[in-house]
């Protein structure tokens, strides 16, 4: 049965490296496209020679975040029962909602073109971002709670680092900041993922190994 668990965690696993990975691979195929200014989104419009294999992606990484919620149930519900459900909210929310949804609904190549895909994208991608943003300070919490406290430290540390990233990447999109290194939504938005994913990818590799 313990097996079973263990490939929940390499799904989550694969679910956030690949995120990483895929948004720095597919620009190659892209010209005009940069990392640095335009969101990871942007490889999903309709005019993206990568939209295709972008948009599989998207659906397959909601399906293997989803894969992951018995095993996160397993590890944390006897360490706290709210808690773990909190997480178990914010992983379903951000799979569906930021994942699964960018599949069927693109943002434009340009935000001055808006859609009703592109509003309802931006709509699951927001709400699915502000939940799972939280889950490093949850993931510490727990980490707390199990006695686990230079872990639960590190998950603070990543958790603060992904709060700065991600209020930069609101910023980069206001006009005051369009001349200036904040004007970088690209760079902030992958740096982002990175600490909001750091928590999980380290107890998916110690579940891993565990296992």
């Amino acid at each position: 049965m313990d097996r079973y668990y263990k490939y929940g965690w390499i799904a989550l696993l694969i679910a956030m490296v690949g995120d990483i990975v895929v948004s720095l691979v597919l620009p190659l195929f892209y010209k005009e496209y940069s990392c640095l200014k335009m969101s990871i989104s942007a490889l999903g419009n309709p005019q993206s020679p990568v939209r295709i294999p972008f948009n599989i992606w998207m659906l397959l990484e909601g399906f293997l975040f989803l894969a992951a919620i018995p095993s996160i149930h397993r590890l944390y519900r006897p360490v706290s029962t709210g808690l773990t459900y909190t997480v178990i909210i914010a992983v379903v929310v951000f799979a569906i909602g930021a994942c699964i949804c960018t599949c069927f609904f693109s943002v434009n190549e340009t935000k001055e073109v808006v859609t009703v895909a592109s509003q309802i994208h931006g709509v699951g991608s927001v709400i699915g971002f502000m939940l799972f943003l939280f889950v490093p300070l949850f993931i510490a919490i727990l980490s707390f709670k199990s006695g686990d406290r230079s872990f639960g430290v590190i998950y603070i540390i990543s958790f603060i680092l992904a709060m700065i990233f991600f209020v930069l990447f609101v910023m980069s999109d206001k006009s005051e900041f369009a001349d200036t290194l904040i004007n970088n939504e690209g760079l902030w938005q992958r740096l982002n993922l990175v600490f909001m994913y750091f928590p999980f990818l380290m107890v998916s590799i110690k579940c891993i190994k565990k296992y």
